[in-house]
């Protein structure tokens, strides 16, 4: 598997392709969307947060896939499909992400196929 890079509001987000669809960092989103310089810490407490809400499908949404690091090297990362990612930034109380919306996410990523 190969990690590539996707433009995302000019910020970078790593994606892979897993089970023949899209897979999308969590922490690159997250990240983009809330500004936040801890984004593993928001993502922690955000997880907390969906499954007190009953959202307990969250694990099976997530998958920890390999991908590319600054550092050079590969490691686990959350990941999540368009589907899930949809649910995890309806979740983000940021003002960044409240104008976000689905189709602003789906046209940025569906010019890029897979390949």
């Amino acid at each position: 598997m190969i990690t590539k890079i996707a433009i995302f509001r000019k910020k970078e987000i790593r994606k892979i392709i897993y089970q023949n669809e899209w897979w999308f960092s969590v922490i690159d989103i997250i990240k983009v969307l809330t500004g936040t310089e801890r984004p593993r810490k928001y993502w922690n407490d955000l997880k907390k947060k969906l499954v007190d809400e009953g959202y307990f499908q969250l694990s099976e949404k997530i998958g920890q896939l390999k991908l590319l690091s600054n550092d050079g090297k590969k490691y686990k990362t959350d990941c999540a499909n368009t589907e899930g990612m949809f649910r995890i930034i309806q979740s983000i109380p940021s003002p960044k992400a409240e104008p976000f919306n689905a189709d602003e996410f789906s046209k940025t990523f569906a010019k890029q196929k897979i390949a």
